[in-house]
């Protein structure tokens, strides 16, 4: 029995960046969250080096440049459809404070503390992971609360 067609997107991913299907942050969290576990389980501070520069590339250049959000986008997203859109900010907030501790991660290792690098590294692991895994993400509703407290209108 032929599967049906998805319906057309609402929403171009790469012109349309107020908005963001749901799933493709969840798909991000799971490639910044394995990559992260990996380097705290390994001790291989360099992948947190990785997960920070996608995700610099990512912020300064746009979802383009995204690796997960190609994958998500231009080979998922096409075949299963486009998820519920939500306002972008809260999971671009998100990778902003990805960005901050895997960043200082990638220093701690460089320099040698390998404790700090390993529980940085670990923290975002666990909750990129447990965000990409309930929807839960902490990024995101810690922008939510800041937003609300400062007056600025979230969706």
């Amino acid at each position: 029995m032929p599967q049906p067609t998805p319906k057309p997107r609402t929403a171009d991913p790469y012109r349309d960046l107020r908005v963001i299907d749901a799933r493709a942050p969840r798909f991000n969290q799971t490639f910044v969250g394995l990559l992260s576990v990996a380097g705290a389980v390994s001790g291989a501070w360099p992948l947190f080096a990785v997960v920070a520069l996608q995700l610099a590339v990512t912020l300064t250049f746009g979802r383009r440049w995204c690796l997960a959000c190609r994958l998500y986008f231009d080979l998922v997203q096409p075949r299963i459809g486009e998820g519920p859109l939500e306002d972008s900010r809260p999971p671009r907030f998100a990778n902003q404070l990805g960005l901050a501790f895997t960043g200082v991660a990638s220093l701690a290792g460089a320099v040698g503390l390998g404790t700090v690098a390993t529980v940085l590294g670990l923290a975002v692991g666990s909750l990129a992971l447990f965000s990409a895994a309930t929807g839960f993400c902490v990024g995101c509703h810690l922008y939510r609360l800041a937003a609300r407290l400062n007056g600025v209108g979230t969706t």
